[in-house]
Protein backbone atom coordinates (compact mmCIF):
# COMPACT_ATOMS: atom_id res chain seq x y z
CA UNK A 1 0.00 0.00 0.00
CA UNK A 2 1.30 3.44 -0.91
CA UNK A 3 1.47 5.53 2.27
CA UNK A 4 -0.24 8.93 2.15
CA UNK A 5 -0.21 11.15 5.23
CA UNK A 6 -1.25 14.73 5.76
CA UNK A 7 -0.59 17.70 7.99
CA UNK A 8 -3.88 19.58 8.30
CA UNK A 9 -3.49 22.73 10.40
CA UNK A 10 -6.04 25.50 10.85
CA UNK A 11 -3.75 28.54 10.59
CA UNK A 12 -5.00 31.30 12.84
CA UNK A 13 -1.75 33.04 13.77
CA UNK A 14 1.51 31.67 15.11
CA UNK A 15 2.36 27.98 14.80
CA UNK A 16 2.47 26.06 18.10
CA UNK A 17 5.26 23.54 18.62
CA UNK A 18 2.65 20.83 19.26
CA UNK A 19 1.20 21.35 15.80
CA UNK A 20 4.56 21.43 14.05
CA UNK A 21 5.63 18.32 16.00
CA UNK A 22 2.68 16.50 14.37
CA UNK A 23 3.86 17.78 10.98
CA UNK A 24 7.38 16.50 11.66
CA UNK A 25 6.13 13.03 12.60
CA UNK A 26 3.97 12.85 9.47
CA UNK A 27 6.89 14.03 7.33
CA UNK A 28 9.31 11.53 8.87
CA UNK A 29 6.85 8.66 8.46
CA UNK A 30 6.22 9.54 4.82
CA UNK A 31 9.92 9.83 4.07
CA UNK A 32 10.77 6.60 5.92
CA UNK A 33 8.04 4.67 4.10
CA UNK A 34 8.78 6.39 0.77
CA UNK A 35 5.22 7.65 0.82
CA UNK A 36 3.53 10.99 0.18
CA UNK A 37 3.39 13.93 2.60
CA UNK A 38 0.44 16.27 1.99
CA UNK A 39 -0.28 19.75 3.29
CA UNK A 40 -3.95 20.55 3.80
CA UNK A 41 -4.81 24.04 5.02
CA UNK A 42 -8.10 23.89 6.91
CA UNK A 43 -8.92 27.54 6.31
CA UNK A 44 -12.67 27.54 6.90
CA UNK A 45 -12.37 30.01 9.81
CA UNK A 46 -12.31 32.95 7.43
CA UNK A 47 -11.93 35.57 10.16
CA UNK A 48 -8.74 34.07 11.62
CA UNK A 49 -7.30 32.07 8.71
CA UNK A 50 -6.01 35.22 7.06
CA UNK A 51 -3.46 35.29 4.23
CA UNK A 52 -0.93 36.47 6.82
CA UNK A 53 -1.63 33.49 9.09
CA UNK A 54 -1.33 31.07 6.18
CA UNK A 55 1.94 32.67 5.07
CA UNK A 56 3.29 32.38 8.63
CA UNK A 57 2.56 28.65 8.48
CA UNK A 58 4.27 28.25 5.11
CA UNK A 59 7.31 30.22 6.30
CA UNK A 60 7.69 27.95 9.32
CA UNK A 61 7.43 24.82 7.20
CA UNK A 62 10.00 26.12 4.73
CA UNK A 63 12.37 27.09 7.55
CA UNK A 64 12.14 23.58 9.04
CA UNK A 65 12.52 21.89 5.66
CA UNK A 66 9.06 20.27 5.72
CA UNK A 67 8.56 20.00 2.00
CA UNK A 68 5.26 18.57 0.75
CA UNK A 69 4.74 16.38 -2.30
CA UNK A 70 1.60 17.76 -3.92
CA UNK A 71 -0.03 21.15 -4.28
CA UNK A 72 -1.46 22.70 -1.12
CA UNK A 73 -5.02 21.52 -0.55
CA UNK A 74 -7.24 24.36 0.71
CA UNK A 75 -10.32 23.18 2.55
CA UNK A 76 -12.47 26.14 1.51
CA UNK A 77 -12.33 24.87 -2.09
CA UNK A 78 -14.13 21.71 -1.03
CA UNK A 79 -17.29 23.17 0.52
CA UNK A 80 -19.60 22.03 -2.33
CA UNK A 81 -18.28 18.49 -1.91
CA UNK A 82 -18.84 18.63 1.85
CA UNK A 83 -22.42 19.80 1.44
CA UNK A 84 -23.09 17.15 -1.21
CA UNK A 85 -21.86 14.50 1.23
CA UNK A 86 -24.30 15.79 3.87
CA UNK A 87 -27.16 15.56 1.37
CA UNK A 88 -26.11 12.00 0.57
CA UNK A 89 -26.24 11.10 4.26
CA UNK A 90 -29.66 12.76 4.62
CA UNK A 91 -30.93 10.60 1.77
CA UNK A 92 -29.38 7.42 3.19
CA UNK A 93 -30.67 7.90 6.73
CA UNK A 94 -27.32 8.77 8.28
CA UNK A 95 -28.34 12.35 8.99
CA UNK A 96 -31.36 14.45 9.82
CA UNK A 97 -32.28 18.10 10.04
CA UNK A 98 -32.85 19.78 13.36
CA UNK A 99 -34.45 23.20 13.53
CA UNK A 100 -34.15 25.38 16.61
CA UNK A 101 -36.87 28.03 16.85
CA UNK A 102 -37.27 29.85 13.57
CA UNK A 103 -33.71 29.25 12.38
CA UNK A 104 -32.67 27.46 9.26
CA UNK A 105 -32.18 23.80 10.23
CA UNK A 106 -28.77 22.38 10.92
CA UNK A 107 -27.86 18.90 9.72
CA UNK A 108 -26.87 16.32 12.34
CA UNK A 109 -25.10 13.03 11.78
CA UNK A 110 -27.06 10.10 13.21
CA UNK A 111 -25.14 7.09 14.43
CA UNK A 112 -26.72 4.10 12.67
CA UNK A 113 -28.94 1.90 14.79
CA UNK A 114 -28.14 -0.97 12.48
CA UNK A 115 -24.36 -1.31 12.74
CA UNK A 116 -24.05 -4.20 10.30
CA UNK A 117 -20.85 -3.67 8.37
CA UNK A 118 -19.48 -0.99 10.70
CA UNK A 119 -15.95 -2.15 11.40
CA UNK A 120 -15.05 -2.36 15.06
CA UNK A 121 -18.57 -2.46 16.55
CA UNK A 122 -19.11 -5.28 19.06
CA UNK A 123 -21.72 -6.30 21.62
CA UNK A 124 -20.67 -5.66 25.22
CA UNK A 125 -23.52 -7.23 27.19
CA UNK A 126 -26.91 -6.27 28.57
CA UNK A 127 -27.19 -3.18 30.75
CA UNK A 128 -29.80 -2.48 33.42
CA UNK A 129 -30.06 1.13 34.59
CA UNK A 130 -32.15 2.64 37.37
CA UNK A 131 -33.69 6.04 36.52
CA UNK A 132 -34.35 9.05 38.71
CA UNK A 133 -38.06 9.57 39.25
CA UNK A 134 -37.95 13.37 38.89
CA UNK A 135 -36.74 13.36 35.26
CA UNK A 136 -38.91 11.86 32.51
CA UNK A 137 -37.34 9.46 30.02
CA UNK A 138 -37.55 10.96 26.53
CA UNK A 139 -36.94 9.12 23.27
CA UNK A 140 -36.62 10.99 19.97
CA UNK A 141 -34.63 10.85 16.79
CA UNK A 142 -31.93 12.83 18.59
CA UNK A 143 -31.49 10.04 21.13
CA UNK A 144 -32.51 8.77 24.54
CA UNK A 145 -32.45 11.27 27.43
CA UNK A 146 -32.91 10.47 31.10
CA UNK A 147 -31.32 10.88 34.52
CA UNK A 148 -29.66 8.22 36.62
CA UNK A 149 -29.42 8.30 40.40
CA UNK A 150 -26.20 9.72 41.84
CA UNK A 151 -24.60 8.25 45.01
CA UNK A 152 -26.27 11.11 46.92
CA UNK A 153 -29.66 10.37 45.39
CA UNK A 154 -29.60 13.37 43.05
CA UNK A 155 -30.60 13.31 39.39
CA UNK A 156 -27.54 12.80 37.14
CA UNK A 157 -28.33 13.76 33.52
CA UNK A 158 -27.53 10.99 31.02
CA UNK A 159 -28.37 9.91 27.51
CA UNK A 160 -26.90 9.33 24.10
CA UNK A 161 -27.69 8.53 20.47
CA UNK A 162 -30.41 6.00 19.65
CA UNK A 163 -27.70 3.63 18.43
CA UNK A 164 -26.38 3.41 21.97
CA UNK A 165 -29.54 1.66 23.19
CA UNK A 166 -30.08 -1.39 21.03
CA UNK A 167 -33.11 -3.39 22.15
CA UNK A 168 -34.10 -0.72 24.69
CA UNK A 169 -36.96 -1.75 26.99
CA UNK A 170 -38.54 0.73 29.46
CA UNK A 171 -40.11 -0.34 32.78
CA UNK A 172 -42.11 1.46 35.47
CA UNK A 173 -41.50 1.23 39.21
CA UNK A 174 -43.33 -2.07 39.49
CA UNK A 175 -41.40 -3.72 36.70
CA UNK A 176 -44.15 -3.37 34.13
CA UNK A 177 -42.95 -2.98 30.56
CA UNK A 178 -43.84 0.41 29.10
CA UNK A 179 -42.03 0.55 25.77
CA UNK A 180 -39.83 -1.35 23.33
CA UNK A 181 -37.64 0.80 21.12
CA UNK A 182 -37.49 -1.56 18.16
CA UNK A 183 -41.29 -1.69 17.89
CA UNK A 184 -41.39 2.08 17.36
CA UNK A 185 -38.05 2.74 15.65
CA UNK A 186 -39.57 3.80 12.33
CA UNK A 187 -41.93 6.26 14.04
CA UNK A 188 -39.08 7.78 16.05
CA UNK A 189 -36.89 8.18 12.98
CA UNK A 190 -39.80 9.97 11.29
CA UNK A 191 -39.86 12.55 14.06
CA UNK A 192 -42.18 11.17 16.73
CA UNK A 193 -41.18 11.78 20.36
CA UNK A 194 -42.03 9.49 23.30
CA UNK A 195 -41.87 10.58 26.92
CA UNK A 196 -42.30 8.45 30.04
CA UNK A 197 -42.51 10.32 33.37
CA UNK A 198 -43.22 7.01 35.11
CA UNK A 199 -40.10 5.25 33.78
CA UNK A 200 -37.90 3.86 36.55
CA UNK A 201 -35.62 1.37 34.80
CA UNK A 202 -34.30 0.52 31.35
CA UNK A 203 -32.47 -2.42 29.84
CA UNK A 204 -30.57 -2.48 26.57
CA UNK A 205 -27.65 -4.12 24.79
CA UNK A 206 -24.49 -2.09 25.08
CA UNK A 207 -22.31 -1.92 21.96
CA UNK A 208 -18.82 -0.53 21.59
CA UNK A 209 -16.73 0.84 18.72
CA UNK A 210 -13.01 -0.05 18.76
CA UNK A 211 -9.96 0.49 16.62
CA UNK A 212 -6.26 -0.25 16.94
CA UNK A 213 -4.27 2.93 17.39
CA UNK A 214 -0.73 2.57 16.03
CA UNK A 215 0.60 4.40 19.09
CA UNK A 216 -1.90 3.93 21.90
CA UNK A 217 -3.06 0.39 21.14
CA UNK A 218 -6.68 -0.76 21.30
CA UNK A 219 -9.10 2.11 21.85
CA UNK A 220 -12.76 1.50 22.73
CA UNK A 221 -15.82 3.68 23.22
CA UNK A 222 -19.36 2.57 24.18
CA UNK A 223 -22.04 3.77 21.80
CA UNK A 224 -24.15 4.84 24.77
CA UNK A 225 -21.50 7.51 25.41
CA UNK A 226 -21.92 9.08 21.95
CA UNK A 227 -24.33 11.75 20.84
CA UNK A 228 -25.43 12.74 17.35
CA UNK A 229 -23.48 15.78 16.20
CA UNK A 230 -23.81 18.68 13.78
CA UNK A 231 -22.16 18.27 10.38
CA UNK A 232 -23.72 21.30 8.61
CA UNK A 233 -24.43 24.44 10.61
CA UNK A 234 -27.66 26.36 10.24
CA UNK A 235 -25.79 28.89 8.10
CA UNK A 236 -24.97 26.14 5.62
CA UNK A 237 -21.26 25.82 6.46
CA UNK A 238 -19.70 22.39 7.04
CA UNK A 239 -18.40 21.49 10.49
CA UNK A 240 -14.86 20.21 11.10
CA UNK A 241 -15.89 16.55 11.44
CA UNK A 242 -17.50 16.28 8.01
CA UNK A 243 -14.94 18.47 6.22
CA UNK A 244 -12.02 16.63 7.78
CA UNK A 245 -13.28 13.16 6.83
CA UNK A 246 -14.36 14.15 3.33
CA UNK A 247 -10.98 15.74 2.64
CA UNK A 248 -9.19 12.61 3.86
CA UNK A 249 -11.30 10.59 1.42
CA UNK A 250 -10.63 13.04 -1.41
CA UNK A 251 -6.88 13.04 -0.76
CA UNK A 252 -6.68 9.27 -0.34
CA UNK A 253 -5.09 9.54 3.12
CA UNK A 254 -4.01 6.13 4.44
CA UNK A 255 -2.62 7.08 7.86
CA UNK A 256 -3.67 9.90 10.17
CA UNK A 257 -0.97 10.93 12.65
CA UNK A 258 -2.15 13.64 15.01
CA UNK A 259 -2.28 14.71 18.66
CA UNK A 260 -4.18 12.62 21.18
CA UNK A 261 -6.59 15.49 21.79
CA UNK A 262 -8.32 14.08 18.68
CA UNK A 263 -8.94 10.59 20.08
CA UNK A 264 -12.58 11.30 20.87
CA UNK A 265 -13.10 12.68 17.36
CA UNK A 266 -11.80 9.45 15.88
CA UNK A 267 -14.73 7.41 17.19
CA UNK A 268 -17.10 9.79 15.39
CA UNK A 269 -15.01 9.80 12.25
CA UNK A 270 -15.01 6.01 11.97
CA UNK A 271 -18.80 6.16 11.61
CA UNK A 272 -18.54 8.99 9.09
CA UNK A 273 -16.20 6.97 6.89
CA UNK A 274 -18.68 4.09 7.03
CA UNK A 275 -21.63 6.33 6.17
CA UNK A 276 -19.72 7.75 3.20
CA UNK A 277 -18.81 4.30 1.94
CA UNK A 278 -15.06 4.75 2.35
CA UNK A 279 -12.51 2.68 4.29
CA UNK A 280 -11.15 4.40 7.39
CA UNK A 281 -7.43 5.22 7.49
CA UNK A 282 -5.19 3.87 10.22
CA UNK A 283 -4.80 6.19 13.18
CA UNK A 284 -1.83 7.11 15.34
CA UNK A 285 -2.38 9.57 18.18
CA UNK A 286 0.69 11.29 19.59
CA UNK A 287 1.12 12.03 23.29
CA UNK A 288 0.71 15.64 24.31
CA UNK A 289 3.59 17.95 25.13
CA UNK A 290 3.47 18.95 28.80
CA UNK A 291 5.16 21.35 31.21
CA UNK A 292 6.99 20.47 34.43
CA UNK A 293 3.64 20.28 36.25
CA UNK A 294 2.27 17.72 33.81
CA UNK A 295 -0.16 20.14 32.15
CA UNK A 296 -0.39 20.91 28.41
CA UNK A 297 2.55 23.10 27.41
CA UNK A 298 1.46 26.62 26.52
CA UNK A 299 2.74 30.17 26.14
CA UNK A 300 2.43 30.60 29.92
CA UNK A 301 5.27 28.10 30.32
CA UNK A 302 7.67 29.95 28.02
CA UNK A 303 8.24 29.97 24.30
CA UNK A 304 5.52 27.87 22.66
CA UNK A 305 5.47 29.03 19.05
CA UNK A 306 7.97 28.07 16.39
CA UNK A 307 8.57 31.74 15.62
CA UNK A 308 9.66 32.35 19.23
CA UNK A 309 12.41 29.76 18.96
CA UNK A 310 13.53 31.06 15.59
CA UNK A 311 13.76 34.64 16.86
CA UNK A 312 15.80 33.55 19.88
CA UNK A 313 18.43 31.88 17.78
CA UNK A 314 17.51 28.23 17.71
CA UNK A 315 18.62 26.60 14.47
CA UNK A 316 16.05 24.82 12.31
CA UNK A 317 17.93 21.51 12.40
CA UNK A 318 18.25 21.48 16.19
CA UNK A 319 14.58 22.36 16.76
CA UNK A 320 13.58 19.70 14.22
CA UNK A 321 15.81 17.16 15.96
CA UNK A 322 14.51 18.03 19.43
CA UNK A 323 10.83 17.98 18.49
CA UNK A 324 11.35 14.62 16.75
CA UNK A 325 12.28 13.21 20.16
CA UNK A 326 9.24 14.64 21.95
CA UNK A 327 7.08 11.53 21.85
CA UNK A 328 9.40 9.25 19.86
CA UNK A 329 12.64 7.49 20.57
CA UNK A 330 14.98 5.51 18.32
CA UNK A 331 15.70 1.94 19.38
CA UNK A 332 19.36 2.70 20.08
CA UNK A 333 18.60 5.69 22.33
CA UNK A 334 20.42 8.28 20.21
CA UNK A 335 19.47 11.91 20.69
CA UNK A 336 21.45 14.13 18.32
CA UNK A 337 20.55 12.86 14.85
CA UNK A 338 20.81 14.25 11.34
CA UNK A 339 17.72 14.63 9.18
CA UNK A 340 18.61 11.48 7.23
CA UNK A 341 19.30 9.51 10.40
CA UNK A 342 15.88 10.49 11.72
CA UNK A 343 14.22 9.41 8.47
CA UNK A 344 16.03 6.06 8.50
CA UNK A 345 15.14 5.32 12.13
CA UNK A 346 11.58 6.64 12.36
CA UNK A 347 8.79 4.13 12.91
CA UNK A 348 5.42 4.57 14.57
CA UNK A 349 6.12 1.73 16.99
CA UNK A 350 8.88 3.92 18.40
CA UNK A 351 6.32 6.56 19.45
CA UNK A 352 5.74 6.84 23.17
CA UNK A 353 2.36 6.61 24.87
CA UNK A 354 3.20 8.82 27.82
CA UNK A 355 3.18 12.63 27.53
CA UNK A 356 6.52 14.29 26.73
CA UNK A 357 7.85 17.14 28.84
CA UNK A 358 9.24 20.20 27.12
CA UNK A 359 12.74 20.86 28.50
CA UNK A 360 14.13 24.18 27.27
CA UNK A 361 17.52 23.48 28.86
CA UNK A 362 17.88 20.24 26.94
CA UNK A 363 16.84 21.97 23.72
CA UNK A 364 19.36 24.76 24.36
CA UNK A 365 22.13 22.23 24.96
CA UNK A 366 21.29 20.44 21.71
CA UNK A 367 21.16 23.76 19.87
CA UNK A 368 24.62 24.57 21.23
CA UNK A 369 25.95 21.36 19.70
CA UNK A 370 24.51 22.30 16.32
CA UNK A 371 25.92 25.83 16.54
CA UNK A 372 29.36 24.48 17.49
CA UNK A 373 29.36 22.32 14.35
CA UNK A 374 28.53 25.16 11.95
CA UNK A 375 31.28 26.17 9.52
CA UNK A 376 32.89 29.23 11.09
CA UNK A 377 32.02 31.59 8.23
CA UNK A 378 28.35 30.61 8.52
CA UNK A 379 28.39 31.12 12.27
CA UNK A 380 30.18 34.45 11.86
CA UNK A 381 27.46 35.69 9.52
CA UNK A 382 24.72 34.65 11.95
CA UNK A 383 26.57 36.21 14.89
CA UNK A 384 27.02 39.50 13.02
CA UNK A 385 23.32 39.61 12.19
CA UNK A 386 22.47 39.09 15.85
CA UNK A 387 25.07 41.54 17.15
CA UNK A 388 23.84 44.25 14.78
CA UNK A 389 20.64 44.39 16.86
CA UNK A 390 22.57 45.40 19.99
CA UNK A 391 23.49 49.02 20.87
CA UNK A 392 27.20 48.15 20.74
CA UNK A 393 26.94 46.03 17.62
CA UNK A 394 26.88 48.42 14.63
CA UNK A 395 30.58 49.24 14.76
CA UNK A 396 31.69 46.03 16.46
CA UNK A 397 30.70 43.69 13.62
CA UNK A 398 33.11 45.48 11.25
CA UNK A 399 36.12 45.19 13.55
CA UNK A 400 38.72 42.39 13.31
CA UNK A 401 38.09 41.77 17.01
CA UNK A 402 34.57 40.57 16.30
CA UNK A 403 35.86 37.63 14.28
CA UNK A 404 38.33 36.74 17.02
CA UNK A 405 35.59 36.82 19.67
CA UNK A 406 33.26 34.77 17.48
CA UNK A 407 35.94 32.12 16.96
CA UNK A 408 36.63 32.08 20.69
CA UNK A 409 33.00 31.77 21.78
CA UNK A 410 31.31 29.72 19.03
CA UNK A 411 31.50 26.50 21.04
CA UNK A 412 29.89 28.20 24.06
CA UNK A 413 26.86 29.74 22.32
CA UNK A 414 23.62 27.89 23.09
CA UNK A 415 21.32 30.29 21.25
CA UNK A 416 22.23 32.98 18.76
CA UNK A 417 20.70 35.61 21.05
CA UNK A 418 23.58 34.81 23.43
CA UNK A 419 25.68 37.01 21.13
CA UNK A 420 23.99 39.97 22.81
CA UNK A 421 26.10 39.13 25.91
CA UNK A 422 29.36 39.84 24.06
CA UNK A 423 29.10 43.59 24.59
CA UNK A 424 31.88 43.78 27.20
CA UNK A 425 34.40 42.85 24.49
CA UNK A 426 33.55 45.96 22.48
CA UNK A 427 32.75 48.71 24.99
CA UNK A 428 35.17 50.84 26.99
CA UNK A 429 33.57 49.78 30.27
CA UNK A 430 31.20 46.87 30.85
CA UNK A 431 27.71 47.12 32.31
CA UNK A 432 28.41 45.83 35.80
CA UNK A 433 25.70 43.55 37.16
CA UNK A 434 24.85 44.97 40.56
CA UNK A 435 23.95 41.64 42.18
CA UNK A 436 27.04 39.93 40.80
CA UNK A 437 29.28 42.71 42.09
CA UNK A 438 27.65 42.68 45.53
CA UNK A 439 28.27 38.94 45.76
CA UNK A 440 31.79 38.68 44.30
CA UNK A 441 33.36 42.03 45.14
CA UNK A 442 32.56 42.39 48.83
CA UNK A 443 35.59 40.48 50.14
CA UNK A 444 38.24 43.04 51.16
CA UNK A 445 41.06 40.60 50.38
CA UNK A 446 39.72 40.06 46.83
CA UNK A 447 39.36 43.82 46.28
CA UNK A 448 42.87 44.43 47.57
CA UNK A 449 44.22 41.70 45.28
CA UNK A 450 42.43 43.23 42.28
CA UNK A 451 43.75 46.71 43.10
CA UNK A 452 47.28 45.34 43.21
CA UNK A 453 46.71 43.23 40.11
CA UNK A 454 45.86 46.37 38.13
CA UNK A 455 49.40 47.65 38.35
CA UNK A 456 50.97 44.24 37.75
CA UNK A 457 48.95 43.75 34.55
CA UNK A 458 49.80 47.24 33.34
CA UNK A 459 53.48 46.34 33.58
CA UNK A 460 53.22 43.21 31.42
CA UNK A 461 55.21 43.55 28.19
CA UNK A 462 52.96 40.99 26.45
CA UNK A 463 49.28 40.80 27.36
CA UNK A 464 48.54 37.16 26.61
CA UNK A 465 46.56 34.59 28.55
CA UNK A 466 49.76 32.72 29.31
CA UNK A 467 51.29 35.88 30.78
CA UNK A 468 48.16 36.97 32.68
CA UNK A 469 47.56 33.73 34.58
CA UNK A 470 50.72 33.66 36.76
CA UNK A 471 50.29 37.34 37.64
CA UNK A 472 46.74 36.68 38.85
CA UNK A 473 47.88 33.63 40.86
CA UNK A 474 50.65 35.65 42.48
CA UNK A 475 48.19 38.37 43.57
CA UNK A 476 45.82 35.77 44.99
CA UNK A 477 48.57 33.99 46.91
CA UNK A 478 49.87 37.25 48.37
CA UNK A 479 46.44 38.06 49.83
CA UNK A 480 45.73 34.57 51.14
CA UNK A 481 43.21 33.62 48.45
CA UNK A 482 43.07 29.96 47.43
CA UNK A 483 44.18 28.86 43.99
CA UNK A 484 41.61 29.82 41.35
CA UNK A 485 39.38 31.68 43.82
CA UNK A 486 40.28 35.13 42.52
CA UNK A 487 39.08 34.29 39.02
CA UNK A 488 35.39 35.00 39.65
CA UNK A 489 35.91 38.39 41.33
CA UNK A 490 38.30 39.21 38.47
CA UNK A 491 35.66 38.23 35.92
CA UNK A 492 33.05 40.40 37.67
CA UNK A 493 35.40 43.38 37.69
CA UNK A 494 36.54 43.04 34.08
CA UNK A 495 33.36 41.85 32.32
CA UNK A 496 30.58 42.89 34.72
CA UNK A 497 29.16 39.36 34.79
CA UNK A 498 29.85 36.00 36.43
CA UNK A 499 29.67 33.77 33.37
CA UNK A 500 31.78 33.37 30.28
CA UNK A 501 34.68 31.55 28.70
CA UNK A 502 38.16 31.29 30.20
CA UNK A 503 38.87 34.55 32.00
CA UNK A 504 42.51 34.80 30.92
CA UNK A 505 41.68 34.29 27.23
CA UNK A 506 38.80 36.73 27.65
CA UNK A 507 41.11 39.38 29.09
CA UNK A 508 43.59 38.91 26.27
CA UNK A 509 40.84 39.71 23.76
CA UNK A 510 39.59 42.70 25.75
CA UNK A 511 43.10 44.09 25.81
CA UNK A 512 45.45 45.46 28.46
CA UNK A 513 44.35 49.09 28.49
CA UNK A 514 40.66 48.33 28.94
CA UNK A 515 41.30 45.60 31.53
CA UNK A 516 43.48 47.94 33.60
CA UNK A 517 40.87 50.70 33.35
CA UNK A 518 38.10 48.37 34.49
CA UNK A 519 40.16 47.16 37.44
CA UNK A 520 40.53 50.81 38.42
CA UNK A 521 36.84 51.66 38.08
CA UNK A 522 34.84 48.55 39.03
CA UNK A 523 32.19 49.20 41.72
CA UNK A 524 33.28 48.38 45.26
CA UNK A 525 30.65 46.76 47.47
Amino acid sequence: MAIRVRFAPSPTGQVHIGNIRAAIFNWLYARHEKGTFLLRVEDTDLERSTPQAIQALLDVMQWLGLNYDEEIFYQTTQSPKHCAAAQQMLANGYAYEDKKGGETPAVLFQFPYDTTGVQGVEDAGEQRVKLHEEVPLTISRKGVDFATISPKGKAAPAGATLAGFKGLVVFDGEGKELFRLEEHLAEIQNGQVFSFPEAREITYLRRTISYTDLVKGRMTKPLDALKDFVIIRSDGSPVFHLANVMDDITQGVTHIIRGDDHVENTFKHLFLFHALGAPAPQYAHLPMIINAQGKPYSKRDGDAFVGDFREKGFLADSLFNYLSLLGWSPKDGREKMSRQELIDAFTLDGCLRAPSQMDINKLSAMNGQYIAELPFEEFLGLAKAEAAKAPWGASAVESPLFGQVAQFLQSRVKRLVDVDQWGYFFTELPVWDEKVCEKLLKNPDAVAALDELKDALAALPEFTSAAIEPVVEAAAEKHGIAHGKLNQPLRAAVTGTNIGAGIFETMELIGKERCVKRLAEFPRA
